[in-house]
Order: C-alpha cells, then sequence, then structure tokens
C-alpha cells in the first residue's frame, strides 16, 4: 500500500504525528508534505522538530515542489490523508485552488477518482466551513471530524487520538488494534 500523508497547519498536529507512525510500524509507503504552518504547529504542540516528523515517512516533499511525482495522476497512491486539515487547505481543496504541492496533490487524488480523506480539527464550524464540507463529501471526499467518541473508555488523550487514527486507518481498510469496536 502507498498512502500520501498531509500535514496541514491546523491544531492537533498529534493526529499526523501518530498517524505516521502507525502507518510505519505496519511498513505502509507513505509520501509526506507539510505545510509551513504546520510545522511551528508541530514544534508547539507536539515538541517535535520537522526532521523529526519527516523521519516517520518513507518520502517527504517540499511544499513548493510541483515537479514531484504525487502532483501527478501517473502516481499510483491508493489514496490521501490530510491530518489535521486547516480549513484553508480544505477551502483550497473545495475550490480547485492548487497553489502548492499539498493542494495539487489532493486536487489529482480527487481527479484520478481515489480515497481522500480529510480529517479537520476545527471549532465552531462557519457557514462557509459547512459549505465546503458539504461539496467535498459531495464528491467523494471522506470528512473526518476529529470527535472522538467515548464508549471506548478513553484514560487519557493518547486514547482519544488512537481513535480518530484508527477511523482514518478503517477508512483505508488498514486493521488495527488503536481502540475496542463498538459493541451492544
Amino acid at each position: 500500500m502507498k498512502l500520501i500523508v498531509g500535514v496541514s497547519g491546523a491544531s492537533g498536529a498529534v493526529y499526523g504525528v501518530r498517524l505516521l507512525e502507525e502507518l510505519e510500524e505496519r511498513k505502509i509507503e507513505t509520501h509526506l508534505i507539510v505545510s509551513p504552518a504546520a510545522e511551528q504547529t508541530i514544534k508547539i504542540e507536539v515538541g517535535m522538530t520537522i526532521n523529526q516528523l519527516k523521519d516517520l515517512a518513507t518520502v517527504r516533499y517540499d511544499i513548493n515542489d510541483l515537479q514531484a511525482p504525487i502532483a501527478s495522476g501517473d502516481f499510483k497512491a491508493d489514496g490521501m490523508v490530510i491530518i489535521p486539515c486547516s480549513m484553508k487547505t480544505l477551502a483550497g481543496i473545495a475550490n480547485g485552488y492548487s497553489e502548492n504541492l499539498l493542494l495539487r496533490a489532493a486536487d489529482v487524488t480527487l481527479k484520478e477518482g481515489r480515497k481522500l480523506v480529510l480529517v479537520p480539527r476545527e471549532t465552531p464550524l462557519s457557514p462557509v466551513h459547512l459549505e465546503n464540507m458539504l461539496k467535498l463529501s459531495k464528491i467523494g471526499v471522506m470528512i473526518l471530524v476529529a470527535a472522538p467518541a467515548f464508549y471506548h473508555k478513553p484514560r487519557d488523550v493518547n486514547d482519544l487520538v488512537d481513535y480518530i487514527v484508527g477511523k482514518v486507518l478503517d477508512t483505508f481498510n488498514i486493521a488495527h488494534k488503536l481502540y475496542d469496536k463498538w459493541r451492544s
């Protein structure tokens, strides 16, 4: 399996870090793009350098490298996830504004009919945010809001993060044991 992973500047950088850790553990090939705002958020929220994050990925790209293989439909990825996904990035995707590699890779993922998962972490949501999410959902984009459940009885923040990362893995049919599934 080969996944493109984007990390944009929304709060919740820990979700992107944790997903990359899980994908690396499963030996899944990852192609990483990190926005400049995400670099700052990673430092502030996770206390990690950008190089430490990039070391979790198989291949890393500069956000301005529009000549990168993932900028073309010829690059055969199984899908793409942007985690966390800022409202700026979500709006760019919703409106076909491919000014950088993160947005271009998402645009290519859409045009090639591949799975695109966006993990927004914003609250409250404005009507513009909701309209952009609805627009994307209508064309098949999975909007996986970072809103953890509590039925699995989380003990700490790590359990809440693992729940969201587990849901992302579920969308790509990647087996995991990050949380107990719902049982009635």
